[in-house]
């Protein structure tokens, strides 16, 4: 003779979990609700009875109603690599009319009268907040240090892009001395060969310190150059 199907509507149908860390009570909750017109007696039964505070673990749900069971799973050690075989039994029938003595009703039914549904349990550890932060702990100074690196690259190339912009403001300076020099000289060039300057005591011109010129113009350009060689490498 098979056995009736479970007229309870059982949540969660086949686990029940528990979410860590175990070192304190973890409460699961199920929820029985009976859709039929009749009064179903309700019992819970569990593998490791030890381990779990069932409240209430048996009653009496009357039609079209419904009931919250807190399982509260005890402190324990929790090991990953054991495998949990903990399960849960949902009991039912219908109840008789009139008054129930549910402590005696249960040692007389038979177990082809009752109803019965199975649920695993299943324990959950999730990531430890403390490892997070120790994690993030550690790659702080090494984040640290490298930002301090690249702000300290930056100030010289800031520093080194500043000391650039000088020299070529310099070097263009100079290029716009060295014109002029050399319009002067031309113009000074043009005066003698006229013969407009009559005075024969006039003091000769210095053409010695052209040549003096054009050389340091050579230098602070050979200068500006290396430089630039430097900070472009």
């Amino acid at each position: 003779m098979s056995k009736p199907e479970q007229v309870l509507q059982i949540e969660p149908q086949n686990e029940l979990r528990f979410r860590g860390p175990f070192n304190a009570p973890v409460t699961s909750y199920m929820k029985l609700t009976n859709p039929s017109d009749k009064r179903v007696m309700f019992k819970i039964k569990t593998t490791a009875p030890k381990k779990y505070c069932v409240r209430p673990n048996s009653g009496v749900l009357e039609p079209n109603s419904n009931i919250e069971i807190a399982i509260c799973l005890q402190p324990f050690l929790f090991d990953p690599a054991e495998k949990n075989k903990h399960k849960f039994m949902v009991q039912t029938v219908f109840a008789p009319d009139g008054e129930i003595n549910l402590e005696q009703l249960w040692k007389v039914l038979s177990p082809e009268q009752l109803m019965d549904s199975k649920l695993k349990c299943v324990f959950e550890m999730p990531v430890e907040q403390n490892e997070s932060q120790e994690d993030a702990t550690k790659s702080s100074p090494k984040f640290t240090t490298t930002t301090e690196a690249n702000n300290s690259v930056v100030t010289e190339l800031q520093k080194a892009a500043q000391e650039v912009q000088q020299l070529r403001e310099e070097e263009s300076q100079l290029r716009q001395e060295n014109l002029q020099l050399k319009e002067e000289i031309l113009q000074l060039k043009q005066h003698v060969a006229s013969g407009t300057t009559a005075n024969r005591y006039a003091p000769p011109v210095q053409e010695e310190t052209i040549p003096m010129l054009f050389i340091a113009f050579s230098v602070i350009v050979g200068f500006i150059g290396i430089i630039l060689g430097k900070f472009v490498l």
